[in-house]
């Protein structure tokens, strides 16, 4: 960092800098002023520069301390302002009686402009007031803690929730929700302290999807291994000590070679299952319902029974080595249960099948267009020319350039060069941002897909798209429905409710990370993350409900708010490409940890130089960062701290020559995580690290704290760029998970690692005026680095005379960044304690004292360029510390180390003493609970909301022969409430002359492949009928698939199903059904006579409805019935 000789054309340039207001003194002396006026006795420093040469690098280190003497207690900050001479800063002293009795907190400066824009303090309340109150089923666990077992999906029952998650799955039965977890020392991992009561398996391999069974009382899962499993959803309870033992598979069975990516049961009961490479595959009801039935003991034979009736569905559309779907990945299935019908989703393209005869139907584009024939070319592995670097010998006119602007064309046309080739080979790698991350079908039929630009389109069954609505520019990662509503859960942490008609309902942000699965069951909507919090949203949010809920756990806050809290230390220094020694470190900060839980610590100048910055440049490009050096800074500082013992190192980011670092006392480490990186190099046209901010996102005790190192732009004048270098890091900070110690690790969690990598993009490709920046949103912000912020309006003999005498006052009203902050134009709304340390800059290296300031030609001004400056939740001074002022800190120590120097710059120490109000949401869940058991007001909406209008269906008993149809009517009779329908079937049996055989009963709800339902399932409006087909397919086609189900049947045998019509309101969480049986007669002559039987008594049930024959019975039915007459 080199200043300028400021000549006289520049000095009156930058005379505007001087306030025009300059306290009165004489100009000739600086000294008789400030002796003048009282002031405490601070040690002192010689200017001689042999006074300090006793002082060894392991002596005693010496600091100026603060001083509080030259302030008043009591001063009012009105919007950042004092009410004293001043109006454009203000003082914030501490009160006469510290809130602790251990704690004196140091007085601090307040710049002005906060309260606006992104400079506003955050919003805190002990119930979020943005957001419905909601379920804390797992409330948010660390990152590092999930290593391992990230949960991946979620699945819901009305009773219980399913959890997938990298090393098995796990459950919640809800009527336990409520109650608190285990805590710290528990029986559980770190993680679930607060989680409720679940029930977890035995390790196994990721759980990539889960689906629910209801007819078989099964959940499925698709695991990476390429497996799939089944669960009980009543897993047998021990009532022993060790009923936490894990549970196990009820079967499994070897599904595919890669990756199991998704599941689903048709309306026939078959299971499809998809993977890698475009593959498809069906699992036949049959024989899964014959693996179940065989004991536990014979699994390897259920197993192989399954593994053998799988059939390969993309080997059934190749014709000649040409397959008919593309080779992509198929990430999705979909069951259309109105048209018996499966979607699958692959890379930018859907299939459609026919449920019954497991045929293709239709292949079409994500733009809706047909494809009759797809050329497998994937995206992945496509040769890219790379640009071949070209080298000039520079001319004379170039080499007569300075040294600086040499450096940065070589610097620029380096990086550019490299981004250049990283772009263009990662454009083969890139994806589409049209690319689909979601689908669900809503209640009237119609399928919705979500894409990472955050548009969802709508379809209908045939494959047509029909709309596209676009709420949200974040990418879409999940649906569900619930009753007429659909749910969409985008990366950005978003919930959005929409209507049948894509009209935006309600929106709120539901986690600070991307919400990667939704599910409803139990009158809940629950939502995980990708951090593993999962939380439950009443169906009727938002809504009154959630007033009533607010207000009564506000007035519990007493019972689950705590408070703790931590010493910060703060250490920056500039290195000036140097190295330390233990004794300088120990001095800077070993000295200074006994009492602090956190050390954040920033480095500038670890290393410099046009091509360290160019690699440096490239390196950040494909995403490569830190250097050998910066390794040894951090090797070096955790020495010191005695990193192995007491001290935990969390992470670090280094950006070119900025370096940044956080350590954690092991006492505190549980309370301690979630770190995040982030780079903004603001040096060489926004795109050279050497100037810039490296920062680090934490969770402490539930809060989040940033710290950013800064290295601001250099030279006396530039106070305009350091200041639009401040805005552009505080602006566009994004964090993202770095290579750091836990993240490296935990990068390799699945969905929610791709999850969070569409967060991040969508962060920088989407520019949203309203959008509020990281660093915004956080509890508190600390800002240290080498602002470069020097002394104007002095000369460098001034300046020292200043120094020499300790009047720091004075130098202060000269301090360009005290200026600037009082004008509202940078770090606005921050507090940095009293600078009571001698100016850290500028030094000539291995001089001790203060002699030591540079004396060469240039003779810079010695200035505070080295700085720390902070933010916390206090929207005024002296808040009190509670959960809407959760973060209250003050500055206890900031000092100087004068006597280090391996550099031209002194290093700086803050500590800083955080309280810290949290909740402990383990408690506030129990006490929700208590408010939804005992309120009367919430108890009478539930109830409500168990109401299910009033319907009927026009018969209750069908007999079929031979392709016949018979419509039946459903009758909505409510005038305000719409219908939602679905249609199952309960079981299948064999009825004979002497009546059923329960023997050959089918515990599913799929439909026996002789029977067509249409539609299957979907919405009546208020005070209107729908009338529901149902037909018999006489295909030879079944032998092939039902090969066992034939076996059982003779000819003598009618087959008699039970269809369940399931009703519901557009927001009930209750079920009504219907029943009605379907009897398909073996012989028509058979057929006949029944219906003669048992005419008068369907005489009554069949009002609504009607039959169809075919062409080939047709005449015969009429002759009979004439006959009949006519006898």
């Amino acid at each position: 960092m080199d200043s300028v000789i400021i000549d006289a054309d520049e000095r009156e340039a930058l005379s505007s800098l001087v306030p025009s207001h300059p306290p009165p003194r004489k100009t000739h002396s600086y000294v008789e002023q400030y002796e003048q006026k009282p002031h405490y006795p601070i040690r002192k420093y010689s200017l001689d520069e042999g006074s300090r040469s006793s002082v060894t690098p392991d002596s005693e280190p010496v600091y100026f301390d603060s001083s509080d003497g030259e302030f008043t207690e009591g001063v009012v900050i009105v919007n950042g302002r004092t009410s004293g001479e001043r109006e454009d800063y203000g003082f914030v002293t501490p009160p006469s009686k510290p809130p602790s009795n251990d704690i004196e907190s140091l007085p601090e400066f307040m710049g002005a402009g906060g309260g606006v824009d992104v400079f506003k303090v955050p919003v805190r309340a002990a119930v979020n007031p943005g957001r419905p109150p909601c379920l804390e089923l797992r409330p948010h666990p660390l990152r590092e803690t999930q290593t391992g077992k990230f949960l991946r999906n979620i699945a819901c029952t009305e009773t219980q929730l399913w959890a997938g998650q990298e090393n098995g799955v796990r459950y919640w039965n809800l009527e336990e929700a409520y109650e608190v977890g285990c805590g710290i020392g528990g029986q559980v991992r770190r993680g679930d302290e607060d989680t409720a009561p679940f029930h977890e398996s035995v390790a196994i391999s990721p759980t990539l999807c889960l689906m629910i069974d209801h007819g078989n009382r099964l959940v499925w899962s698709g695991h990476k291994d390429g497996k799939i499993r089944a669960w009980l959803m009543n897993q047998p309870v021990t009532n022993t000590v060790d009923d936490s033992k894990p549970f196990k598979e009820r079967l499994s069975w070897q599904a595919h070679r890669g990756p199991v990516n998704y599941i689903v049961i048709s309306s026939y009961g078959d299971m499809w299952s998809c993977s890698d490479g475009g593959m498809i595959k069906i699992w036949t009801l049959d024989s899964l319902e014959k693996s179940l039935v065989l004991k536990p003991a014979e699994k390897h034979m259920a197993a192989l029974l399954v593994e053998r009736s799988g059939i390969d569905l993309r080997s059934q559309v190749t014709v000649n080595g040409t397959c008919s779907i593309s080779s992509s990945d198929v990430k999705f299935l979909l069951v259309d249960t109105v048209r018996a019908k499966v979607w699958a989703v692959q890379y930018l393209s859907f299939s459609i099948w026919d449920a019954q005869n497991k045929e293709l139907v239709k292949v079409f584009n994500i733009d809706g267009q047909v494809e009759n024939r797809v050329e497998l070319q994937e995206p992945k592995g496509q040769q890219v020319e790379e640009p071949k670097a070209k080298f000039f010998s520079s001319t004379k006119k170039e080499k007569s350039q300075g040294f600086l602007q040499r450096s940065r064309h070589a610097i620029m046309g380096a990086a550019g060069a490299v981004r250049r080739a990283a772009t263009r080979s990662a454009g083969a790698f890139a994806e589409d941002t049209r690319k689909v991350e979601a689908i669900v079908i809503a209640a009237d039929g119609s399928i919705w897909t979500g894409s990472m630009n955050g548009l969802i389109a709508q379809w209908d069954g045939n494959g047509n798209r029909m709309r596209e609505v676009n709420h949200h520019q974040q990418a879409v990662l999940c649906f569900c429905t619930f009753g007429d509503r659909i749910y969409v859960g985008y990366s950005s942490g978003y919930i959005q409710i929409l209507d049948l008609g894509g009209k935006l309902i309600a929106s709120w942000v539901s986690h600070n990370e991307p919400v990667i699965k939704l599910a409803a069951g139990g009158g809940f909507i629950f939502s995980l993350a990708t951090h593993g919090g999962v939380r439950g949203w009443y169906v009727t949010s938002p809504g009154p409900l959630d007033s009533v809920i607010r207000t009564e756990l506000s007035q519990k806050e007493i019972t689950y708010a705590r408070q703790d809290s931590v010493k910060i230390l703060i250490g920056t220094w500039n290195v000036g490409e140097g190295r330390a020694t233990r004794g300088a470190l120990m001095s800077w900060l070993g000295s200074a940890v006994s009492d602090v839980g956190i050390v954040a610590v920033g480095l500038q100048e670890v290393d410099m130089g046009a091509g360290f910055l160019a690699m440096s440049t490239a390196k950040e490009t494909v995403g490569v960062e830190g250097s050998a050096v910066g390794q040894w800074w951090l090797d070096s500082i955790g020495n010191a701290l005695d990193e192995r013992n007491t001290f935990e190192r969390m992470g670090s980011r280094q950006l070119a020559g900025l370096l940044i670092c956080l350590w954690v006392r092991r006492d505190i480490r549980t309370h301690v995580g979630d770190l995040d990186v982030a780079a903004v190099p603001c040096g060489f046209g926004r795109a050279i690290g050497n100037k810039g901010g490296v920062g680090l996102r934490i969770r402490v005790y539930d809060r989040i704290m940033c710290f950013v190192n800064c290295h601001l732009a250099a030279h006396l004048e530039a106070v305009t760029r350091r200041n639009a270098d401040f805005n552009h890091i505080y602006r566009s900070m994004v964090f993202s998970r770095g290579q750091s110690v836990y993240t490296a690790a935990a990068g390799n969690a699945g969905s929610s690692t791709s999850a969070q990598s569409l967060k991040n993009n969508n962060n920088t490709n989407v520019s949203t005026e309203d959008e509020k920046s990281d660093l915004a949103a956080a509890d508190m912000v600390v800002f240290f680095g080498d602002f470069n912020y020097r002394l104007f309006g002095i000369t460098y003999d001034e300046a020292r005379d200043f120094i020499s005498h300790r009047s720091f006052d004075w130098l202060r009203e000269k301090d360009q960044l005290r200026q600037e902050m009082s004008e509202g134009k940078v770090f606005q709304g921050m507090r940095e304690a009293l600078i009571t340390f001698p100016p850290t800059y500028k030094f000539e290296k291995n001089k001790p004292g203060l002699g030591g300031y540079d004396s060469g030609e240039k003779k810079r001004i010695p200035a505070w360029c080295d700085r720390v400056i902070y933010r916390d939740n206090q929207s005024s001074p002296f808040s009190e510390c509670n959960l809407k002022c959760p973060v209250v800190m003050s500055t206890v120590m900031y000092e100087a180390c004068m006597d280090v120097t391996e550099s031209d710059h002194k290093p700086v120490r803050c500590k800083l003493h955080a309280n810290i109000a949290h909740t402990d949401k383990s408690v506030r869940r129990l006490e929700m609970g208590k408010i939804i058991k005992s309120n009367e007001q919430l108890k009478s909406m539930f109830e409500d909301l168990k109401w299910v209008p009033k319907t009927s269906v026009s018969t209750n008993s069908i007999i079929l022969q031979s392709q016949d149809t018979f419509i039946f009517t459903i009758t909505n009779f409510s005038n305000s409430s719409r219908v939602i329908f679905n249609i199952v079937c309960k079981g299948q049996t064999l009825a004979r002359d002497d009546g059923e055989d329960p023997n050959h009963s089918r515990g599913t709800y799929g439909l026996p492949r002789w029977l067509e339902v249409s539609p299957g399932a979907g919405i009546i409006k208020a005070d209107a009928s729908l009338q529901v087909k149902v037909h018999h397919e006489d295909s030879h086609s079944e032998e092939s698939f039902d090969s066992i189900q034939q076996n059982s049947l003779s000819e003598d045998c009618d087959k008699v199903v039970t269809l369940m019509v399931i009703v519901q309101g557009s927001c009930s969480t209750k079920t009504t059904s219907h029943s009605i049986k379907v009897r398909y007669c073996a012989s028509a002559a058979k057929s006949l006579s029944l219906v003669h039987s048992k005419t008068t008594s369907m005489t009554k049930s069949l009002e609504g409805s009607t039959r169809y024959q075919s062409e080939s019975n047709r005449g015969t039915r009429h002759r009979n019935d004439d006959s009949s007459r006519r006898g």
